[in-house]
């Protein structure tokens, strides 16, 4: 039997996460990297399926899920957040047609660009990607360092934080940060994240001026961060890691763009290491990421 493309279920999100993680690892263990993710709860995309269901889509065969697809869209922009193929499917078709089927969503939202994160040694999605004019931009790193290493080194100064929370001030001057940094605004991600159980935003203030953002997780990971002007990036990172390192997990870690000078600097001085690269790729170029840490490849 042929496999079958068709909108995504509430039912088929778990299974999809595990196709997620399987094919992930896969492709990471062929690259000398091993295993790098397992099968989590997928909050995020039960989010997009609400608010959103033309970007989630699952290719299926004699009951099983062998394929993924799954797109948000905010403002202009359309930003492919998974796209997976079962290993032993890959090579067929299978992921140029669930990446039409995500594609209509910009075409219907009216998206006047289209962006993604790879894994940057991945040459078989590159070469589907810019055949549908998706462009690399940027190289991106998976920055970590043990919790223990890294308390040991954090000193200087910090900005004092706020807790974010869902007032329409807030949100409004969320939006605002967004629109100068990334060109589009994010609202209804900033409303899911504050609202994420093992998840801590917090707002950079220095005196009466808010300049930037991030969200930590209990695990340790920082992301997404974003700055107004470049000087505050180096402190606004030490803050978020100050915050990482008190945190429960065993690991500290951010993804850094190969624009972001300060931050890749401040991480080399504090002993974290790269773990794996990535790279964004997109129609045209957008934001700066010298002021930007996105929080992971599919949420960005």
């Amino acid at each position: 039997m042929a496999a079958v493309c068709r909108p995504a279920r509430s039912e088929d999100l778990q299974r999809a996460e595990a196709l997620v993680a399987h094919s992930i690892n896969n492709l990471t263990e062929r690259h000398g990297f091993g295993p790098m993710v397992s099968p989590r709860p997928p909050r995020f995309q039960q989010f997009c399926l609400e608010d959103d269901p033309d970007g989630l889509w699952v290719a299926e065969e004699e009951g099983q899920i062998i394929g993924f697809a799954f797109s948000w869209v905010c403002d202009d922009l359309w930003f492919l957040a998974q796209l997976f193929v079962s290993p032993d499917q890959q090579g067929s078709g299978l992921g140029n047609e669930l990446l039409k089927r995500t594609l209509h969503q910009a075409e219907k939202r009216g998206s006047t660009n289209r962006a993604l994160i790879t894994f940057a040694f991945n040459r078989m999605s590159q070469g589907l990607y810019i055949r549908h004019g998706l462009f690399p931009r940027l190289p991106l790193y998976l920055f970590s360092a043990s919790r223990e290493a890294l308390r040991g080194r954090l000193g200087g100064a910090k900005f004092h934080c706020e807790l974010l929370e869902k007032s329409a001030a807030r949100l409004r001057n969320l939006n605002e940060i967004d629109a100068q940094v990334l060109g589009t605004t994010r609202e209804k991600h900033h409303r899911f994240l504050i609202d994420e159980d093992g998840t801590r935003g917090v707002a950079f203030h220095e005196g009466d001026n808010c300049l930037g953002y991030a969200y930590i997780s209990s695990s340790g990971h920082i992301g997404p961060l974003a700055v107004v002007q470049p000087e505050a990036m180096a402190t606004a990172f030490k803050t978020a890691l100050n915050i990482a390192a008190d945190a429960r997990g065993s690991n500290v870690s951010a993804f850094l763009p190969g624009t972001s000078e300060s931050a890749l600097t401040l991480a080399m001085e504090y002993g974290m290491r790269i773990t794996f690269p990535m790279v964004v790729m997109s129609a045209r170029p957008f934001g700066d990421w010298g002021l930007y840490l996105p929080r992971n490849p599919g949420f960005m």
